[in-house]
């Protein structure tokens, strides 16, 4: 990290520092954890060009609070019960560096077929993702968005889709007050897979949340996996492209 001084009336120098920290918490169920390019439980191991590390400007903050390149799969450390691949969170902090004044800090917290109701305020999802974000802005940092994509678990029946939006809702108003960040920017995605039967019903209650500094992309259209549920790499990374997009659009 570069320091620089300037000095003062009284001849005191201040030392400011030249490198700032961007926070982006990245959260939700497997298609933000990542599964492109993993099949029969074996990711490939291909990183496309918009997820190459960079060592000096994007960092993660691993499961054991220390910071780290960031690098494919980003969350091996954090969704630890499913294999890992390509998610949207590289192709995004690519996709946003040279707009960005400082480096990219990312920190992991999806996990993969998780309910909203797991990440509500006193569960262990929850808390986790609160701790994690709090350890990332210890040292200086700023949190500047939370990154969403999780319903696809939601989608199993009416009655757990219809209370969706009012999940959501409150999913947002704790993690704003318990970071002290009212205002906090939320990027969620609009999901693409899950029970059809249901789908639309969390799809409608994801893009008609009207609160401040919230904003919806929409997954529909981009291209699944044979499994029907997960991104493919190359969707990954177009949905990392839409983020980033949608962030500098309204909070860059």
């Amino acid at each position: 990290m570069g320091i620089s001084s300037s000095t003062q009336k009284d001849d005191q120098p201040t030392i400011t520092t030249t490198t700032k920290k961007q926070i982006f918490i990245l959260s939700g169920q497997s298609n933000m954890a990542g599964r492109g390019g993993v099949k029969n439980k074996h990711w490939d191991g291909i990183v496309p060009r918009d997820c190459q590390p960079d060592p000096s400007i994007i960092h993660r903050l691993n499961a054991n609070l220390i910071w780290e390149t960031a690098q494919e799969p980003l969350h091996a450390d954090i969704d630890t019960k499913k294999t890992c691949g390509v998610g949207p969170g590289m192709s995004f902090a690519n996709a946003v560096k040279d707009y960005i004044n400082g480096v990219i800090d990312l920190v992991p917290c999806a996990v993969g077929g998780t309910a909203i109701k797991e990440w509500g305020k006193g569960e262990k999802l929850y808390e986790d993702m609160v701790r994690r974000a709090k350890s990332a802005a210890s040292n200086g940092g700023e949190i500047k968005a939370m990154l969403w994509y999780q319903g696809e678990s939601d989608a199993s029946s009416n009655s757990v889709a219809k209370s969706y939006k009012t999940n959501m809702e409150t999913l947002i108003h704790n993690i704003r007050s318990d970071l002290g960040l009212p205002s906090l920017p939320i990027i969620q995605v609009a999901i693409a897979s899950g029970d059809a039967k249901y789908m639309e019903i969390v799809r409608e209650a994801q893009k008609s949340i009207d609160l401040p500094n919230v904003v919806c992309v929409d997954a529909k259209g981009l291209e699944l996996k044979e499994d029907n549920l997960h991104l493919t790499t190359e969707s990954q990374v177009q949905l990392g492209h839409m983020l980033a997009d949608a962030y500098l659009a309204h909070f860059g």
